[in-house]
This record gives C-alpha cells, sequence and structure tokens, in this order.
C-alpha cells in the first residue's frame, strides 16, 4: 500500500503537476489525488504538494509555479482569493531542533483570504496568517500575523499596517500552457 502511494505521489508531483492546461491538473488533483480545492482556484505547473488530502484551497485563490505546499504533518488550509508567488514553500513538518534522536514536530498552516505571498517566502508550521496578510518576497514566517499588515525579513517581523482594511479582489488568473 505505501509503494502505491508513494507512485501516486511520485506521478502527481513529476507528471501531472507538468501537465499544460489547468483543468487536467484539476481533475487529477480534485478527484484522483483527494486535493480539497474549489473549481475556481488555480494551480499552475509544477506545484509539488506532498500528502495532497490534507490540502485545502479556497475560490479563486492562485498558486503560482514551482510552490511546495507540504501537508505531511497536518493540514494546510488556504482561504478564497489567496495570492501565491512562485517558488513558495508551505511547511507543516519540520526537525525538531530539541530533539535527541533528530525528530519532528508538526503544526497546521492557515492562510485566511486576500492574503498575498510574495516570491520564494518560507512559511513554518503553525503559522497563521490573518486576513489580507502581504508578506514580502524571501521572508520566513515563524509566527502568525495581524490582519491587513505587511511582513517582511529573516525572521519576518511587521513592517507596518496596510493603509487598506479590507480588500475587495476576486482573483481569476488560469493562464494558457502555465
Amino acid at each position: 500500500m505505501k509503494v502505491l502511494k508513494f507512485l501516486g505521489l511520485y506521478i502527481m508531483n513529476s507528471i501531472i503537476n507538468k501537465l499544460p492546461f489547468h483543468y487536467i491538473r484539476y481533475v487529477f488533483y480534485k478527484f484522483i489525488f483527494l486535493v480539497k480545492i474549489d473549481s475556481s482556484a488555480s494551480i499552475l505547473r509544477n506545484v509539488k504538494l506532498l500528502y495532497p488530502s490534507n490540502i485545502v484551497i479556497g475560490h479563486n485563490s492562485i498558486i503560482n509555479w514551482n510552490v511546495l505546499i507540504d501537508g505531511r504533518g497536518s493540514e494546510v488550509i488556504i482561504g478564497n482569493n489567496v495570492d501565491i508567488a512562485p517558488e513558495v514553500n508551505i511547511w507543516t513538518l519540520q526537525h525538531n531542533p530539541d530533539s535527541e534522536v533528530h525528530g519532528v514536530k508538526s503544526a497546521e498552516v492557515i492562510i485566511e483570504d486576500f492574503c498575498w505571498i510574495g516570491n520564494r517566502a518560507i512559511i513554518l508550521p503553525g503559522v497563521k496568517l490573518a486576513e489580507g496578510t502581504v508578506i514580502a518576497a524571501g521572508s520566513v514566517v515563524t509566527k502568525s500575523t495581524n490582519s491587513y499588515c505587511l511582513y517582511a525579513g529573516v525572521p519576518a517581523k511587521k513592517i507596518r499596517e496596510l493603509n487598506v482594511k479590507e480588500k475587495k479582489m476576486t482573483l481569476n488568473y488560469k493562464p494558457w500552457f502555465m
């Protein structure tokens, strides 16, 4: 059984994620690999999903190319109208530095509605991105955020509050061959 599961993940992350049409990938993700994904969401090419049945993606959310979403340790819940830029890593499982045997610790990641995560950001286990949070490119998010604030750095720190307190955007990005 484990061999079949591994083979399925290998096929999904090596072949299916390279198919050139959004709708074909969507059908595989939703009905074969059991990702809880809204039909209006968009997963671009070369996205790697680990333990896809623990991943939830809300409506109009965009997962750009070369993103890694790790559902091995716990759930990853992505809200509505979330924009995840290319090459972002979202982790639910990490090694415990306090473990004598190189053990692991896990926690869910929640990304609420209208968040925007910049290119090559890293979200670590146990983080909750509050509604409207913006994460600057290259940031490493180790702690939960406040609503409608900009975070940047390693580790990410609050830079400022955003000038908007409510977002009304509706994302709809499904490019051909991406």
